[in-house]
């Protein structure tokens, strides 16, 4: 019986950025806003491009309505990172140690935050706060299993 195998080995690019700000802090919230909101951007890029293409039609006035929803969902999505990355590391360095309750922690602060920001009621930032909570600590627990 024939055997065959497939063997190989997959790596993403490695682009970084290094702004230094002076403070750790303030570095690590600078890039994540800057990693995250660059996602948001390109993906808003690609989805706009898709939708000229099945239009047919390019125009001026959808070139500026594209960057100008680029630019807000960068910043958007940006910001919230910049807050949990923020946030996580704050409680890093006041645990004084480096694991997953960290990233509940940091998720659960940012989703209150963000919440409350945007004149939520009280039951919702506190179901915001769970969900962000929920979110880092599924995230960290993927990232341990690669």
């Amino acid at each position: 019986m024939p055997n065959s195998r497939f063997s190989g080995s997959f790596s993403s690019p490695d682009v970084s950025v290094t702004i230094d700000m002076g403070n750790p802090f303030l570095n690590r919230t600078v890039d994540g806003f800057l990693k995250i909101g660059t996602v948001a951007a390109a993906r808003v890029a690609t989805e706009e491009t898709y939708h000229c293409i099945r239009k047919g039609s390019f125009s001026k006035n959808k070139l500026e309505h594209s960057l100008k929803k680029m630019c807000k969902e960068g910043a958007y999505w940006g910001t919230i990172a910049g807050v949990y990355v923020g946030m996580e590391y704050g409680v890093e360095r006041i645990r004084g140690t480096r694991d997953w309750k960290n990233a509940m922690l940091g998720g659960a602060v940012s989703g209150a935050l963000i919440s409350a920001a945007s004149n939520s009621s009280r039951d919702k930032v506190v179901v915001d706060a769970i969900t962000g909570a929920a979110i880092a600590t599924a995230a960290e627990f993927l990232n341990y299993l690669t």
